[in-house]
């Protein structure tokens, strides 16, 4: 007997067995002739269950920009989207469910609205705004709609909306600049740009590459005018350069 259990060990250990099979059942298969017992498959892991669930909300940043909204806010936003094009519904429902919102909740409904492209509720959004007592005037505020207005290529609201700011003695940066003149090059109208050009020119804040560059760009098809940006670029950026391409590419002569 002691000579079969040592026989049975030594061929356990020659087969090199896993530890987590049985000795018992490979004992009992070996004495029947066979292979050890397969191993059992391993438990399914939690993780995969919960990937093949899914519970239909959309995923990524767009899911969590929703989360940092508050329900009346989505409320709102939702309302002023589907009563836009009734001016006498949309006045109610402001005076209803968006003058009652709080600050917080206002400001959110106004980035969202910003966000989605819906400049013209946007604009009513931030008229509703700076009647509040809590508001004071707020550049970052102003850059956010003129910017939104300019890519929409809304230039006579986002003029007005300009002018308002400058009213209360605020100045963009180099971005809300350059975003105007480019809406004003696409626009068709760089004289108005050139108008924005002389603004920043008078501004407190140190000159920046970018409204220069994309006046440069933009006026490719007017020498006259882009000789005058070119010349004021290189007195305050002397170590920079400037691609100027063939004229026959424009049609220059």
């Amino acid at each position: 007997m002691a000579a079969s259990r040592a026989l049975l060990s030594r061929t356990l250990l020659r087969l090199k067995i896993s530890p987590l099979i049985s000795p018992l059942s490979s004992a009992h298969a070996l004495l029947r002739g066979g292979g050890p017992s397969p191993l059992p498959p391993p438990p399914r892991p939690f993780g995969d269950w919960r990937r093949a669930f899914h519970d239909g909300r959309p995923r990524g940043p767009l899911w969590r920009s929703k989360k940092l909204i508050g329900k009346e806010a989505l409320f709102a936003i939702q309302g002023l989207k589907r009563f836009k094009g009734d001016e006498e519904k949309l006045k109610g429902f402001v005076k209803r469910n968006v003058a009652r919102l709080l600050k917080a909740d206002k400001l959110a409904v106004l980035g969202e609205l910003e966000r989605q492209e819906e400049v013209d509720l946007s604009v009513k959004m931030f008229r509703i705004i700076q009647k509040e007592d809590w508001y004071k005037p707020d550049v970052y505020m102003y850059k956010d709609l003129i910017i939104s207005l300019a890519k929409c290529k809304k230039m006579d609201e986002a003029m007005e909306i300009w002018g308002n700011m400058r009213d209360e003695k605020l100045f963009p940066d180099s971005q809300t600049y350059a975003e105007v003149i480019r809406g004003f090059l696409r626009y068709g109208s760089p004289s108005d740009a050139m108008s924005i050009y002389e603004d920043m020119k008078r501004s407190p804040d140190p000159p920046e590459e970018l409204p220069f560059r994309v006046l440069l760009k933009g006026l490719l098809p007017h020498p006259l005018l882009r000789n005058r940006v070119k010349q004021d670029f290189e007195e305050l950026f002397p170590e920079r350069h400037i691609y100027d391409p063939p004229e026959e590419i424009f049609g220059m002569h």
